[in-house]
């Protein structure tokens, strides 16, 4: 059986929310105290906890003055070892790890690539590679990780995703034609899933050609979220004026989409042509 290393016992980020639960109890504080201290829900504090919740480089330093434990620098210690997750980049760790596996919804637009969620083992492999100044075992690192996270699909309560692909996507060659014919096929077993919509857009569309996306709404009222790719790093925020800019965006490209039915019939003609 396979164990991740970083959902395990030993993880740093369970053996954050354990520090954070026996000196808190130590303390005599409840969690709601602690939440008054650190600005935050008690909820949030539940979730640091339960190691459900990635804790931001606030949240540490605000423990590390509360409890001043391990000379005041063991949870930066911990938060540090946590952003330090192979396969993920230290931008990406919220997104990956606490808001895509409690959103609700899930829209993309991916204007050059099969969008992550939905790539093949090939395909991912063969993308990542390509990155610059990556070392063969980095890039199986990010593969894995990249697999891990499209496990948020097969849950028996998926969130609903809706991808928006350029037309380019079917064109752009990818490892080969092998390769491509996979992730043709994987892409149109998956859209069987009621959950799962892909929709191809029309390349005069320029809307989105600023980079890629994607907007997650999350559970008990609780603010949007996006993650938009740029050429340097990638940004995930809830602030109003971005996540606006970004869905003014997204239905721009879906008045350019193609219907579904008609969407799979292009997925299928691309798969054709690299056979």
């Amino acid at each position: 059986m396979n164990v991740d290393p970083f959902s395990g016992p030993d993880s740093p980020r369970v053996r954050f929310g354990a520090e954070m639960r026996r000196l808190r109890e130590e303390a005599q504080l409840s969690q709601g105290a602690v939440a008054a201290r650190l600005g935050c829900t008690q909820t949030q504090v539940s979730r640091l906890e339960a190691a459900t919740r990635t804790p931001s480089k606030s949240d540490a330093e605000r423990l590390d003055r509360l409890f001043g434990a391990g000379g005041g620098t063991l949870f930066a210690g911990l938060h540090r070892r946590i952003l330090a997750r192979p396969g993920s980049p230290d931008w990406f760790t919220s997104w990956a790890e606490e808001i895509e596996p409690t959103a609700l919804v899930l829209q993309s637009w991916d204007p050059l690539l099969v969008p992550g969620l939905l790539q093949t083992e090939s395909y991912a492999r063969h993308v990542l590679s390509h990155s610059a100044r990556i070392t063969p075992s980095e890039v199986e690192e990010r593969v894995q990780s990249r697999m891990q996270r499209g496990k948020v699909l097969d849950r028996e309560n998926p969130p609903l995703f809706t991808a928006l692909i350029d037309e380019g996507v079917l064109r752009r060659e990818v490892g080969g034609p092998e390769v491509m014919r996979e992730q043709f096929d994987h892409l149109l077993e998956i859209v069987q899933r009621s959950a799962i919509s892909v929709q191809v857009v029309d390349p005069q569309c320029l809307s989105g050609m600023s980079g890629a996306f994607m907007i997650a709404e999350l559970p008990h009222g609780q603010p949007d979220v996006i993650h938009a790719d740029s050429s340097v790093q990638g940004q995930v925020t809830a602030e109003r004026e971005f996540v606006v800019s970004v869905r003014n965006q997204y239905e721009a490209l879906r008045r350019h989409a193609y219907p579904e039915h008609m969407s799979l019939k292009m997925i299928e003609e691309a798969r054709q042509r690299w056979t």
